[in-house]
């Protein structure tokens, strides 16, 4: 009996091992997990998420802005004009308001401090008359107007009149080699650094809220009845190379961060007298902030084109860069939303309690020994 008991009681002997190396190993992989988490989930609530949604535009009778920037490397701003047009029928030649123009050299560095223009294109008619005519009539001598003549004018005995005859009938002005009264012209100093400098014309329009179009082009330019006319004398249009920059150009409001399409594009002209076609389709768009701010703008795409004019042109095309825009009838709506601290705060709960309870069946218990049976040598 004895025997038997301490047989009984040898073999029930147990053996502790501690496991307190796996147990801190489990606790601080489930921290590092935690803490990860906890940032993610941190930066995801601090994070402004944007819903986007389409509505009809209902906006009518308002000014769209246009921004614009633009460089011109090859033409002087004594012939840069801007004139914008639209569907209902407004015109605004040689657009002065709120428009600023910078002389720059070839290398585009500026020669002297912006200074707004009183009017794009003046410089032309100053050109016109301080421009010597070579060619005078003598004393009671009638020369022709070349068609233009009127019951008020029979003669033109200057090129200057020549000029002004077909201004007022609105036909463009043909080469001066081909008019006896402009042989022969001598130029001024605005003249020969038209083709020597580079312009940088800069501000914005404020037009009707329709499509329409705006242009800037080489020449000074005037509107004859419903015919808008560019006279580029005593230069030919193939003389005007129309290599451009467009710094900026947006419509509305300037969003920060957003980069507009046409930003920083610059279009080499390979020859002179090159027409530039941007059509630009304008989505209106509206941005609410969480503080219940609304800003009204827009945003657009664009498809561009270009042509070199030959000298067979019928005179319906000039060159320069011309920016056609139509609206798009839908409106975009894009909301800030953040998420509340009520979700956040679960989701943390959540993490913390994911995390111990996956990781509870790979610890053991701090108090807790492993059994190993004891064997007799």
């Amino acid at each position: 009996m004895l025997i038997r008991s301490h047989l009984r009681i040898s073999e029930s002997k147990h053996v502790v091992v501690p496991q307190s190396v796996s147990i801190f190993a489990v606790t601080l992989i489930s921290g590092i997990i935690i803490l990860l988490l906890f940032i993610s989930e941190v930066r995801d609530f601090m994070a402004v998420e944007q819903d986007e949604e389409l509505l009809v535009d209902t906006t009518r009778g308002e000014k769209l802005k246009i921004n614009v920037d633009v460089i011109f490397h090859n033409i002087g701003c004594n012939y840069v004009s801007i004139d914008a047009m639209d569907s209902s029928g407004e015109s605004q030649v040689n657009v002065e308001h709120n428009i600023f123009k910078r002389k720059l050299d070839l290398e585009g560095k500026p020669i002297e401090v912006p200074e707004k223009e009183h009017k794009l294109g003046s410089a032309a008619t100053q050109k016109a008359n301080t421009t010597t005519d070579v060619a005078v009539a003598k004393k009671d001598e009638c020369l022709s107007c070349y068609g233009a003549e009127t019951d008020e004018r029979k003669c033109c005995n200057t090129c200057m009149e020549v000029r002004d005859a077909y201004m007022k009938k609105g036909w463009a002005m043909p080469s001066p080699n081909s008019i006896d009264q402009c042989k022969g012209l001598k130029l001024n100093d605005a003249d020969l650094k038209a083709l020597q400098e580079g312009c940088q014309i800069y501000g914005y329009l404020e037009v009707n809220r329709v499509g329409g179009n705006f242009h800037i082009s080489p020449g000074r330019s005037y509107q004859h009845g419903h015919i808008h006319v560019h006279d580029m004398q005593p230069f030919s249009a193939r003389e005007f190379n129309l290599t451009h920059t467009i710094r900026h150009l947006s419509f509305g409001q300037n969003v920060p961060g957003r980069t507009n399409p046409l930003d920083g594009l610059q279009s080499v002209a390979e020859k002179g007298g090159t027409m530039y076609k941007y059509f630009v389709k304008i989505v209106p768009t509206m941005w609410q902030r969480r503080d219940e701010f609304t800003l009204f703008t827009n945003q657009f795409s664009v498809t561009r084109y270009h042509q070199a004019l030959n000298e067979f042109s019928d005179g319906s095309s000039a060159p320069g860069v011309f920016f056609s825009y139509e609206f798009a009838p839908l409106m975009v709506k894009y909301t800030e939303r953040v998420k509340s601290v009520g979700h956040f705060a679960t989701n943390l709960c959540a993490i913390v309690g994911g995390v111990f309870t996956v990781a509870s069946p790979t610890r053991t218990p701090p108090s807790s020994t492993r059994c190993v049976p004891y064997k007799r040598k």
